[in-house]
């Protein structure tokens, strides 16, 4: 049996901006903005969103249920370790080891394929803003793609970090720059300081020239940090936006054991043709290619 992941030990998340006492501008607003999320996208929020390329709505999930969610996660993974399961829908499940030398579930796609709690939570009126950001017509993609994602870093993951990237690479390969925002929505399950590792973004570069898109950096080799990015510091329950146009990274906890662990669930809105998948899917390329890699490293 798993070890059952509790609530973080958590400081106080800083107030969120009072837009409606704010007289100012996009331009007065530092980066490290927490804004509410409410009804509709404000005019300020979507002028931050525009221009810098990420958001962070503040505790959009409250501490209730963050600690559902964790739980039901855990009940999972111990169904998962009991059953043999290493696929969904044709996508593999990443089982790694904790510190203890327990399973732990470190990636699995299609999340709310196995949990009733989290497909109803997904669909909640509150993230309706959030789809209309992404397009009036957008849809939530969570039996599509590899649906929503729920990964969990730990000291010695399988993928202890992301070098830099962006999620425009396919247009490079076409000489192609893309013109629409790309975004990707994301949920966040733990008190992320700097020294907790974490996303850190090149903001503005979502709108850099294909020159710098293919050469600035190299994708997915680069891992030094750099003079201009920005760490995402969250707090359970918080939400992002960023436009996979921008270069972003994901770094590796300087701690270790159980205070390294950092969960976060990325939830596809997708607005391309229907394409839902299946238990008859087959794994993709991509698929194949990292699960060997996975399993080279020790995937369970």
């Amino acid at each position: 049996m798993a070890m059952t992941l509790s609530m973080p030990t958590t400081d106080d998340a800083p107030p969120s901006l009072d837009e409606s006492t704010f007289a100012g501008t996009v331009d007065d607003l530092p980066l490290s903005t927490r804004f509410r999320l409410g009804p509709e996208i404000t005019a300020l929020q979507a002028a931050f969103l525009e221009r810098h390329g990420f958001i962070l709505f503040s505790q959009v999930a409250k501490p209730d249920e963050v600690a559902a969610i964790l739980a039901d996660i855990q009940a999972i993974t111990d169904e998962l370790v009991e059953s043999g399961e290493r696929s969904i829908y044709g996508a593999p499940i990443w089982l790694g080891t904790d510190p203890d030398g327990k399973p732990l579930l470190q990636r699995m796609a299609f999340t709310t394929v196995m949990s009733v709690l989290l497909k109803g939570f997904v669909r909640d009126e509150r993230f309706e803003p959030v789809r209309r950001v992404v397009g009036e017509d957008a849809r939530i993609g969570d039996e599509e793609k590899d649906g929503a994602v729920f990964n969990t870093y730990v000291d010695g993951s399988l993928r202890p970090s992301l070098a830099w990237h962006t999620d425009a690479l396919r247009g490079v390969f076409y000489h192609l720059k893309p013109a629409a925002p790309m975004f990707n929505i994301g949920l966040h399950f733990d008190r992320i300081r700097p020294e907790d590792g974490g996303l850190y973004l090149l903001p503005g570069t979502h709108e850099q020239s294909l020159w710098s898109t293919r050469f600035s950096k190299i994708h997915f080799l680069s891992q030094a940090p750099d003079a201009n990015e920005v760490h995402v510091e969250t707090w359970p329950g918080d939400l992002t936006i960023h436009d996979g146009r921008m270069w972003h990274r994901v770094a590796t906890s300087e701690k270790t054991g159980w205070e390294s662990v950092r969960r976060s669930m990325y939830v596809p809105y997708v607005r391309d043709a229907y394409d839902p998948k299946s238990e008859d899917s087959q794994p993709l390329l991509y698929h194949r290619l990292f699960n060997r890699v996975m399993k080279w490293k020790g995937a369970r």
